[in-house]
């Protein structure tokens, strides 16, 4: 009898795609072999990319295959967890959130959003929604641990809390960045993929990059100029700077005037500092900033950009505003080379409200124990704590927490995790049991990145290139998995259902579920810039698999203003009446103040568990430099414990003059040792979170953004 032929193998084959896990919007191909991975690289034909990527892209295929990754419902019950169903999962997640509210009312129920929301194409399109549907104002998501103050001062000056200038980047000839390091994030709130290129590029041409940081940088290692500043002061150095662009004569508008308001009242504030008076809290002498004023004045085309460092002190929404005020009275706003607003071929900006969130608001209700006010229908997460804690009427008693990992994430994660202790009810979507989501009552997980559809949404409307691309998920989920979106549309449904919905409210939830995320994605393409009847549709756009190039960036202004707001507003009001507080601040203390950073293999908290980013040696450590070390008589490699008000850390000590003096430096989205965590790699790699030592009483008193960066530390020696 002859031997049955041997079963052959799925052929090879290539999936190209974006890479989600951060910004970039990296171009991947990725060679499979029917369910398997066998390579990541660049993509060499992506019109935005073209080849780059970093090491993160990897990750993709460590998160499809991780064994620790969940891939249906558990159910807490005491110390176990066990499996679910489905529906039988969502159900009980429906019922004990809806039980919570009945009991306590709807502003027991809180919701978390965590930055990997933004990165997922059905998650982003039906949140809102989501939202709306739990009824609740206790609202808070990663927007008040990063970029607040940007939407913020966005909102007040352009009229829409989407209208984020990014800067020409491959077209300036002066680049002034304040507490930003793309060559590490590749880019935040400016997607450039392979911004390491397009930085040599510009000094090729002979540009100048500055860099205003309190740490000697990746980026500033390859910049053209790099100054020392004190955490927090960065708005004191830009005030000096307007200061002389205004002594000097050096405004010029141009266009810019015909629909501009407040450069007098600019012009008022900016008189009250000059270099004299910012140099010693800055750091930056007063000849620097006189300098720096006129390079930037002069230059044939200029932008001033700045991002986590800039956002995160106690001084974010008003360092954000002069950043826009600094590019529009020197005419580089919406002009080539300058501050530019991308044109995207699908734009969230003109969706309905319950779709996208709308313009953006502040102020119209505030928390419950503080009074810190909403923004864009958020609470500043610097509250969440108190919030659960604190006994009274509208006490948060239930979570949902959506992709996001607060205990690491946002500040007094201490107390934080004591909050989510106490709770009575939580549900976690989230693919891992990690430091928040081992509090849930239940976990829904979604999929993976490579088992879903992709279309960046968010990072075309901050892209320094207008690009547009779309991917089909690359392996199926299967009757076992669940997309986010289809998680909060059940969750959605079935609330409704609780609380009496009828036949109507039962036909609206099974409609948007039909709909669909390509349905959505292909009608708002039709209906934007690039569609119309010969233009492009998501079956266009997914037919070009590396990509579409639409082109550089162009003026909008000021069509693209919002109709309720055709001027820009220079000089909103909430940022001149927080001047006074910036006159207060003019003066140098001589403490310590701790500022975070990132790695290039890190993504926040949530790729630790990828063995290939977390090889080599142990990046979760305090560096100092040799003058404040010799001062404590602490050496390299010591372990030192760190204080600030809520707590304390034991890291080990590296010795660099790439810090300003009193000025220490831990990483980001540490601390994996806490009891309960099932993510086998990233607890052989725990660290320690700097958030036991961010202070939750330290934000942006504007916009109650959380205040990370210049928080007072001391640091000894320790032990452990």
């Amino acid at each position: 009898m002859a031997a049955s032929p041997p079963t052959p193998s799925p052929p090879r084959a290539l999936h190209y795609r974006a890479c989600n896990l951060c910004e970039a919007m990296c171009g991947v191909a990725i060679e499979y072999e029917g369910s398997r991975v066998l390579s990541i690289r660049g993509d060499d034909d992506d019109p935005f990319s073209k080849g780059h990527i970093c090491p993160k892209a990897t990750a993709l295929q460590t998160l499809y295959e991780d064994p620790d990754r969940l891939r249906t419902p558990v159910r807490r019950v005491g110390s176990r967890w066990e499996p679910m169903e489905w529906e039988a999962a969502l159900d009980f997640a429906a019922e004990g959130l809806h039980a919570v509210q009945e009991r306590s009312g709807r502003n027991a129920l809180g919701l978390y959003l965590g930055n990997p929301t933004v990165h997922n194409t059905g998650a982003l399109l039906t949140v809102s929604l989501f939202a709306r549907a739990l009824k609740t104002k206790h609202r808070y998501s990663a927007t008040s641990v990063d970029q607040l103050p940007h939407m913020l001062a966005a909102y007040w000056m352009f009229g829409h809390q989407l209208l984020l200038p990014v800067p020409d980047v491959d077209r300036t000839s002066y680049f002034l960045m304040l507490g930003a390091n793309p060559i590490a994030s590749n880019g935040s709130l400016m997607t450039a993929p392979g911004i390491r290129k397009r930085l040599d590029e510009l000094r090729a041409r002979g540009g100048k990059l500055v860099v205003v940081d309190p740490r000697r940088t990746e980026t500033a290692e390859r910049a053209s100029e790099h100054l020392f500043i004190r955490p927090g002061t960065d708005a004191q150095f830009l005030l000096g700077v307007l200061h002389e662009v205004f002594a000097q004569g050096r405004v010029r508008m141009g266009r810019l005037a015909e629909f501009t308001d407040g450069l007098d009242e600019v012009r008022v504030v900016a008189a009250k500092f000059p270099p004299e008076r910012v140099a010693a809290v800055t750091g930056v002498s007063a000849e620097t900033i006189r300098r720096v004023a006129l390079e930037f004045a002069s230059a044939p085309s200029a932008v001033c950009y700045g991002r986590m460092g800039t956002c995160t002190q106690t001084f974010g929404t008003t360092t954000s505003w002069l950043i826009n005020a600094l590019n529009i009275v020197t005419g580089n706003f919406d002009s080539p080379g300058g501050a530019m607003f991308p044109t995207p071929a699908f734009d969230p900006r003109t969706l309905p409200k319950a779709l996208s969130g709308g313009r953006g608001s502040h102020g119209r209700w505030k928390s419950r124990v503080r009074g810190l006010p909403e923004s864009g229908g958020e609470l500043p997460v610097s509250t969440l704590g108190e919030d659960i804690l604190t006994p009274g009427e509208g006490q948060v008693r239930a979570m949902v927490v959506l992709a996001g990992n607060p205990i690491l994430s946002t500040p007094n994660g201490n107390q934080l995790d004591k909050a989510f202790g106490s709770l009575d009810f939580m549900v976690s979507v989230d693919p891992y049991l990690n430091e928040t989501s081992r509090h849930a009552s239940i976990i829904l997980p979604p999929p993976t990145p490579l088992e879903r559809e992709h279309f960046d949404i968010a990072f075309h409307m901050l892209a320094v290139r207008n690009t547009v691309r779309h991917a089909p998920a690359l392996f199926p989920i299967g009757q076992e998995g669940r997309h986010d979106w289809q998680i909060l549309l059940g969750l959605s449904a079935r609330l409704e259902a609780l609380r009496g919905g009828g036949l109507f409210a039962k036909l609206k939830w099974k409609a948007l579920e039909a709909l669909g995320v390509e349905r959505q994605l292909d009608l708002g393409l039709r209906i934007g810039k690039y569609g119309g009847l010969r233009g492009l549709s998501l079956k266009k756009v997914a037919a070009a698999e590396h990509g579409i190039d639409l082109g550089p960036l162009e003026p909008v202004l000021p069509g693209a203003l919002p109709a309720e707001q055709k001027r820009i507003a220079l000089a909103p009001k909430a940022v001149l009446e927080d001047v006074a507080r910036l006159e207060k601040s003019l003066s140098a203390d001589s403490g310590l103040r701790l500022i975070n950073r990132r790695h290039l293999r890190d993504n926040n908290s949530w790729l630790h568990n990828a063995p290939k980013l977390v090889s080599g040696a142990n990046r979760c450590t305090l560096l100092m430099h040799p003058l404040d070390a010799k001062e404590r008589g602490l050496s390299a490699g010591a372990s030192v414990r760190v204080r600030s008000r809520v707590g304390e850390v034991v890291v080990p000590l590296e010795v660099t003059d790439a810090m300003m003096p009193g000025v220490v430096s831990l990483p980001h989205g540490y601390g994996h040792g806490r009891v309960g965590v099932r993510l086998s790699v990233a607890s052989a790699h725990a660290g320690q979170s700097v958030n036991d030592l961010s202070d939750d009483q330290a934000i942006d008193a504007v916009s109650g953004n959380a205040a990370f960066n210049g928080l007072s530390v001391t640091v000894e020696l320790g032990s452990g």
